[in-house]
């Protein structure tokens, strides 16, 4: 018996998480820009990065889109559309006061956090936000009721909240987080608080959570975990922390294949390959290729579930495509 045939070479592989990529949020976000910019023309301005994704960002701006931080920063009476990650009720006014065409592309699923805010606020609760300092979507839940919402940032923040009563507080929660560590800090508030309400319905979006899961189910066979998406994606960033918490033996995040660096490869066997939600699928594929031209030739795809779900346009854009289809002018309306 030769040597090979003693010790037969193992096959590369990977691991091909499914689902992964983009959300029915993201993709309705990202068609609302593009959309508005056929309908009215460049340049669109957009609040904030449409979604937390480095290329799908450059892509926009590439077709006229001009990105701006505030209100401020956008002409008198020019279109604007707000981010998927939601705004506060003052930037709604803003661009009132400034005459500008808002068209809100917030997620329906945070928009649904949104009201629930709302709801429990005027009921006169307490509520404990479970989220993240200084993320989009956590500045603009809070803005719809910030006399009642005090932010919780994890499990250690729970020992410091204080309440009016602690009979009527309830807890809701950003939507792209790890949702073990959302319960971990839940346990961690109950604890405190035995009469803690929790949300009608669950508030981390259904995509986060068939990412991590499926994430779960195989990153214990892997020798590394890569994550595309970008740095200031909660949900990518989530990503790679659920797979090291559930056995990968490393993880990393990166926004293209060129990232990849060899070393992490080394002595390697199986990669597992998974993408934020608002990362478009080209980029997992030039992962793929990226891989398979160093020997991980065998693609083994796992899926969990298969969603399906998908987003109706903001009803302010549907109004003016089916005027515009009518004959109506919108780009003059618009300007």
């Amino acid at each position: 018996m030769s040597e090979r045939e003693a010790n037969p070479v193992r096959p590369k592989r990977v691991l091909l998480a499914n689902p992964r990529g983009y959300c029915a949020g993201v993709d309705r976000a990202v068609q609302t820009v593009e959309e508005a910019l056929k309908l009215y023309g460049a340049p669109v301005y957009v609040r904030k990065q449409i979604v937390h994704n480095k290329h799908v960002v450059s892509t926009l701006e590439a077709q006229g889109a001009i990105f701006v931080e505030e209100n401020e920063e956008v002409p008198h009476g020019a279109t604007v559309v707000f981010s998927a990650h939601g705004v506060a009720p003052e930037v709604h006014e803003q661009a009132r006061e400034r005459s500008l065409k808002a068209i809100d592309a917030t997620c329906p699923l945070v928009t649904k956090v949104h009201q629930e805010a709302r709801r429990f606020a005027a009921q006169d609760y307490d509520i404990l936000l479970i989220g993240h300092e200084g993320h989009e979507e956590v500045i603009g839940t809070s803005g719809e009721a910030p006399a009642h919402i005090q932010l919780v940032d994890g499990p250690a923040d729970a020992d410091s909240v204080t309440v009016r009563d602690p009979e009527k507080v309830v807890w809701l929660s950003q939507t792209t987080l790890s949702v073990d560590e959302t319960m971990e800090t839940v346990a961690r508030l109950k604890r405190r608080l035995p009469m803690l309400q929790s949300p009608p319905t669950d508030d981390i979006c259904y995509a986060t959570q068939n990412r991590q899961q499926v994430v779960k189910q195989f990153a214990a066979q892997c020798d590394v975990m890569l994550v595309v998406g970008s740095r200031n994606s909660s949900n990518s960033v989530r990503l790679v922390e659920v797979a090291l918490d559930a056995g990968a033996r490393s993880g990393h995040l990166i926004d293209y294949a060129a990232e990849i660096d060899d070393a992490w490869l080394v002595g390697a066997t199986t990669v597992g390959l998974t993408s934020g939600a608002s990362v478009p699928d080209e980029l997992v594929q030039q992962v793929v290729d990226h891989l398979a031209a160093r020997g991980f030739t065998d693609l083994e795809t796992v899926t969990t579930v298969e969603e399906t779900i998908t987003f109706s346009l903001p009803s302010e854009l549907r109004r003016d495509m089916k005027a515009a289809a009518a004959g109506t002018d919108v780009r003059a309306a618009a300007s």
